[in-house]
């Protein structure tokens, strides 16, 4: 340990004796008290916040304090993977605004992992099998049934339908329909003048 360490040690200990009642009667829990809230006024200042910035600068202290990370790995999956951890999450995940956050942090990973899927042959085999199910059929068309898809199929095609890109592609095929009708209208009134 170096003199900052030995110094604050010995100052906190001078303080709480300091601090110990003389009289040694029923004064344990006035002293206790008085003690804790001169401690923590002498830690908010400069000079105690100075003392316990210096201690964390240190490194044999600041590897005391830096948490190992096979530690904090195997205590988060004993937590989420615990039936407590579980309920827990379940519980969180109702509260729309907290899944609403949750969802937006994860949607890039979630994004590359699904395009990396995407590529992969067995992912892609597992899906169409999931696909041709016929029990995944029936409930695809029982969606497709409901008001609210529905709703949002109108939604998707009315914001299609207002896109300057849609609105160029839907005419460059319309023109190209009109040019092939053209031509096939020539082609026809060439063979009856013939």
């Amino acid at each position: 340990m170096n003199k900052g360490c030995i110094a604050l040690g010995l100052s906190i200990i001078l303080l709480l004796s300091g601090c110990a009642s003389n009289d040694g009667g029923d004064n344990s829990d006035t002293s206790y008290d008085g003690t804790k809230k001169m401690m923590v006024d002498m830690l908010k200042t400069d000079e105690g916040k100075q003392a316990i910035h210096e201690l964390m600068t240190e490194e044999d202290m600041r590897e005391e304090f830096v948490m190992d990370q096979e530690m904090v790995k195997k205590t988060i999956e004993d937590t989420l993977t615990s039936d407590n951890g579980k309920t827990y999450w379940q519980e969180i995940l109702k509260d729309p605004e907290f899944a609403k956050t949750f969802a937006e942090s994860m949607q890039q990973e979630n994004e590359k992992m699904l395009k990396t899927l995407m590529k992969d042959p067995e992912y892609q085999g597992m899906l169409m099998d999931v696909l041709k199910d016929p029990e995944m059929e029936k409930a695809a068309i029982e969606m497709m049934k409901t008001k609210e898809y529905r709703e949002q199929l109108n939604t998707v095609m009315k914001e299609n339908f207002d896109s300057p890109y849609f609105q160029e592609k839907l005419n460059e095929m319309l023109k190209k329909v009109a040019e092939e009708s053209n031509q096939s209208n020539k082609e026809e009134n060439n063979d009856d003048s013939q």
